[in-house]
């Protein structure tokens, strides 16, 4: 004799039951991403520094060069280029008509060295350390022999094709 179809199938609506209850879960750990790949167009939110010194860091060493450190003078001075690029909706070293050794000058930062990569379009930190590191000039600025020191920022301009603007300074400082 067979048992009564609801006995039969008691375990299975217990598994769908539990496995609709997950689905309203507010655990937000099962989305978090780490900030490498956070949608910065979406989310509105700056890039996160450290993470950009680390997978920089972790780059230049695996070539047997210095790893970086974040600057706060570097940053700000990075921030002014992606603010100004933002507002002018151009992606350019020279907004503003200041080239940037005339800002870095301007910003009173005492670097024996400094280079700038700047960008556009990319969402997440990976991209535009991936397209930096796929330009052969961008890529010889993140190893850039000498840098101990980088700033990195963004700039949010939801209404431009870019979305998101970008700018990095990697700097050795003159310690005269």
């Amino acid at each position: 004799m067979r048992a009564p179809f609801a006995r039969r199938h008691a375990g299975f609506g217990l598994l769908l039951a539990l496995l609709l209850a997950g689905c309203g879960t507010t655990d937000t750990s099962l989305t978090d991403q780490p900030a490498f790949y956070t949608n910065l167009a979406k989310t509105g939110k700056p890039v996160d520094p450290e993470a950009a010194a680390s997978i920089i860091s972790d780059y230049r060493t695996a070539r047997g060069l210095t790893p970086v450190s974040v600057d706060p003078a570097l940053n700000k001075i990075a921030q002014d280029q992606a603010n100004a690029m933002a507002r002018a909706d151009n992606l350019s070293h020279e907004v503003g008509g200041r080239s940037f050794m005339q800002r870095m000058k301007a910003s009173g930062y005492d670097a024996k060295l400094a280079v700038e990569n700047v960008g556009a379009g990319y969402h997440t930190l990976a991209e535009a350390f991936s397209g930096w590191r796929d330009s052969p000039s961008h890529n010889k600025n993140m190893l850039a022999p000498g840098m101990t020191r980088m700033g990195i920022a963004t700039a949010n301009a939801p209404n431009s094709k870019y979305k998101v603007y970008w700018a990095l300074v990697l700097a050795q400082p003159d310690e005269r």
